[in-house]
């Protein structure tokens, strides 16, 4: 559980119900029709910018920024390390009764290549297109929400110049005007807190999760090749240790 984007949607929401409390009555920020405006037109150019199935993946993925466990470098050199012994002492089907007991599916079906006695080689090409069909799918669901990002604040102006519109048309005393625009700039309101508090944030969030996931692929994959391969556990918790070094100094230049 990320409880770091739990918290920052619940306090985001707060500290913005706080502010329009201080100012009055939160009722006055309700309308419906800026909601279906703002809500319903961003769904609605989201869907014809991308397939149905891209559109309904985005709840798996997005899941991935509230609830999501990635194996941390060390972890996943104790495991190697652990596995490469077995491998040495036992042999690779003494292997078998490990792949069980793994939750992640990725470790478990690396593993079982191993069991199966796949060459290095055809293990590396397999794993690395399933890391591959994973970084796609991720890079499909940030698209996804930065246009969403980009589409609510868009049908919030629409939604503001539709109220200005009904307003000056229907307006028969200048009395009227403040409380007609308050209405029409709601939809902008919407459009820019659901942009800038959910959908761009969780659309970066995906980002900087993709990134730590792929990295954690990636090591799995060295450490079941070189298991594969015969090597020494020493062997395997040094290539595996450069490897995270590696990852984590390009992670610093990066940001």
């Amino acid at each position: 559980m990320d409880i770091a984007t739990i918290l920052g949607i619940v306090s985001g929401c707060g500290v913005i119900i706080w502010a329009m409390a201080l100012g009055g009555s939160l009722v006055i920020f309700w309308d419906v029709p800026s909601v279906a405006i703002t809500v319903g037109g961003m769904l609605a150019s989201t869907f014809i910018q991308f397939s149905l199935p891209q559109c309904l993946s985005i709840l798996s993925v997005v899941k991935k920024t509230f609830v999501t466990k990635i194996p941390t470098p060390s972890e996943l050199i104790k495991s190697m390390v652990e596995y490469a012994t077995i491998n040495r002492r036992d042999g690779a089907l003494a292997l078998e009764q490990e792949v069980g007991k793994l939750k992640d599916t990725f470790f478990a079906k690396a593993l079982q290549l191993i069991v199966d006695g796949q060459s290095p080689d055809d293990i590396r090409d397999f794993l690395s297109l399933e890391i591959q069909y994973m970084q796609d799918r991720h890079a499909v669901g940030k698209k996804i929400l930065e246009y969403m990002g980009a589409a609510a604040p868009a049908f919030g102006m629409v939604g503001t110049l539709i109220g200005l519109v009904q307003m000056l048309r229907n307006l028969s005393s200048p009395d009227q005007i403040g409380a007609g625009m308050a209405v029409a700039l709601l939809t902008t309101f919407y459009g820019a807190v659901m942009a800038n508090l959910i959908f761009l944030p969780l659309a970066g969030k995906l980002s900087l999760y993709s990134k730590a996931e792929t990295t954690s692929k990636e090591m799995i994959v060295e450490g079941i090749c070189a298991i594969a391969k015969g090597d020494n556990p020493t062997v395997v918790r040094e290539k595996l240790k450069a490897l995270a070094e590696g990852a984590r100094l390009a992670t610093e230049r990066l940001f």
